[in-house]
């Protein structure tokens, strides 16, 4: 046995897909090396995989209260941004998310993925989406008027092609683009088209051709319309499902990330918006409620995706964000655990990596108070033990 092997025996373990009751988990590194059967001895405490969070961003000041958060990162440079990144990060971490996809990422997400990846930091694991819009589109609406140092933005199928592969080169795990306007950006409206089709058509081209996932924000009912006609591996947000859109979404099993929390936040104006913003949010909400309940009970693939940044839905949230998608949907506490778990690994192509426990696996888990895949109100905070992210314990300690 190495120095980095560690064991848990006598614990209840939920793998990812059902209960394997009291057991013995090992792991070597980054490696789960034993599940097996145990005689229980550590009757108060279960583990489980880390949650995956399919939707973040990470790129915003970690220090509370510090300032304007859409002028933040223009204004500090990318090297103490990516110290930001990873304290929020360790935060998601320490709460038991230990993957986290970052949808709009820079050289500073990058960078960071890179030292969680290289051990130089212990952390969770991120994937970083690049993103390919237009100007003056949603993704480009986030930098005030005027502001001359902007992100790439790409106004032709060619620039498009160009920009996706520039994010290839850079070592971006996936693409994300927008069929839709947004509630934040400056001055655009939900349902504005964001790029033409031939556009849209050439980047999710250009991406599957380089094997990278396409992430589709989209909260209008036509945004759905052109991100499912060419054919984007998720859908972000999804406000506009219609039952028109039911039976691709079903028979493609596309997942949808709904981000339930940031958007009533917004509307509730529970953090401070704009009033353009607040509108805009309450009028998504409205359309989600009505859309959702319908999209819930047919089937349709929703997953783990919050849409933190730190501000709006903080990195520790994606507890409530599980316990919310369950009183939302319907859904049994099983069922929500495995949207952020298993069913959030396949979404963004990590089967066989992490989302499940199982030897050969990556050592990503969590040791909790009680049992949430049967009482999901059970995944709190409070009720974690200890996270185990890459095979090392970086919040908490594992029971002795």
């Amino acid at each position: 046995m190495s120095s980095s092997a560690q064991r848990l025996a006598g614990i209840t373990v939920w793998d990812g897909e059902s209960d394997r009751g009291a057991s013995a988990i090992a792991w070597d590194g980054d490696r789960i090396t034993e599940l097996g059967p145990a005689e229980q001895t550590h009757s108060e405490f279960s583990v489980i995989p880390g949650l995956i969070d399919t939707h973040v961003h990470l790129d915003s000041s970690a220090v509370p209260g510090s300032g304007d958060w859409m002028t933040w990162p223009l204004i500090t440079p990318v090297s103490e941004r990516a110290l930001h990144v990873v304290a929020h990060a360790r935060r998601a971490a320490a709460a038991g998310v230990t993957t986290l996809r970052d949808l709009s990422g820079s050289e500073a997400q990058l960078s960071a993925a890179r030292a969680f990846d290289a051990g130089l930091i212990p952390g969770p694991r991120v994937l970083v989406n690049g993103a390919v819009g237009m100007t003056a589109g949603h993704g480009d609406l986030f930098t005030p008027p005027h502001y001359p140092h902007r992100g790439p933005v790409a106004d032709s199928p060619d620039e498009c092609r160009k920009l996706v592969r520039e994010w290839a080169r850079s070592g971006a795990d996936g693409i994300k683009i927008f069929t839709s306007g947004g509630v934040l950006s400056i001055g655009d409206k939900v349902g504005w088209r964001n790029q033409t089709n031939a556009e849209i058509a050439a980047t999710v081209d250009e991406a599957h051709a380089l094997g990278m996932l396409v992430a589709a924000h989209s909260h209008s009912a036509e945004g759905i319309d052109i991100a499912l006609e060419f054919g984007v591996d998720s859908i972000e947000h999804g406000t506009g499902i219609q039952e028109r859109h039911l039976e691709i979404l079903l028979e493609r099993n596309i997942p949808v990330a709904p981000t339930l929390l940031i958007n009533d936040a917004i509307a509730d104006r529970r953090i401070p918006v704009s009033d353009d913003a607040a509108e805009k949010g309450r009028a998504v909400v409205t359309e989600r409620d009505a859309n959702f309940v319908g999209a819930a009970a047919a089937g349709v693939r929703f997953v783990l995706g919050t849409d933190a940044n730190g501000v709006f839905v903080r990195f520790g949230d994606q507890l409530e964000e599980v316990r919310l998608m369950k009183r939302s949907f319907g859904w049994t506490s099983e069922r929500a655990l495995r949207s952020a778990t298993s069913d959030a690994a396949d979404a963004i192509r990590l089967t066989g990596k992490v989302g499940r426990l199982t030897p050969g696996h990556g050592a990503d888990l969590v040791v909790v108070r009680g049992r949430p895949w049967e009482d999901i109100d059970q995944l709190t905070a409070e009720n974690i033990v200890a996270v185990v992210a890459r095979g090392q314990v970086i919040a908490g300690a594992l029971p002795v």
